[in-house]
């Protein structure tokens, strides 16, 4: 890591931003009620890409799939890829979706402890964490789990889960490689 407060890519000020990616990173720290959000101060100065990559991203993040799964799947994903980055803004977006701190507990604790929270996780959350795991670590999905995934979504969300757990994944990636810093450090 480099230092406290920067990355391998310093973050982009106005110059290197642009008027647009600049409105949106302070719109997106006031948000996150942090002081700066370095994720967009650093992917900003990629300007084009950058806002094809937040129009994506939002896409991905309000799309069909419940909010409550949604949250589940990019929780999981930061957790397993060990992304504090994610982890430190989507706790509190989990939570809005009714995520409490012992779901998420369940969350990451799952399948470790399977007879502790079983009782707390429903078949359906079950079911997206399992395919969640193997989507990231193996790069596919099996054909039983797909099957219990296939229960309770149908084709647009399949497919958008894939997309959701592979953005949040190579988010998590760039992020690593980048060092972006925690836009609130504890």
């Amino acid at each position: 890591m480099t230092g406290p407060q920067e990355g391998r890519i310093p973050s982009g000020r106005f110059r290197e931003l642009g008027p647009v990616n600049w409105v949106l990173a302070k719109l997106a720290a006031r948000t996150v009620r942090a002081p700066e959000m370095h994720l967009f101060t650093t992917l900003g100065q990629h300007r084009l890409l950058f806002l094809a990559w937040s129009i994506y991203s939002g896409r991905v993040l309000r799309g069909r799939l419940p909010a409550v799964d949604t949250e589940l799947v990019i929780l999981r994903v930061a957790h397993v890829r060990a992304c504090e980055y994610e982890l430190q803004h989507h706790r509190r977006m989990a939570a809005k979706q009714g995520l409490n701190a012992d779901l998420q507990a369940a969350i990451f604790a799952w399948p470790e402890r399977l007879d502790r929270v079983e009782a707390r996780l429903t078949v359906r959350q079950q079911a997206l964490l399992a395919a969640t795991d193997e989507f990231i670590k193996d790069r596919t999905v099996t054909d039983a789990t797909w099957q219990q995934l296939a229960e309770h979504l149908d084709r647009r969300q399949l497919i958008e889960f894939c997309l959701l757990a592979s953005q949040y994944d190579g988010l998590a990636a760039t992020m690593a490689a980048l060092d972006i810093p925690l836009d609130n450090p504890r």
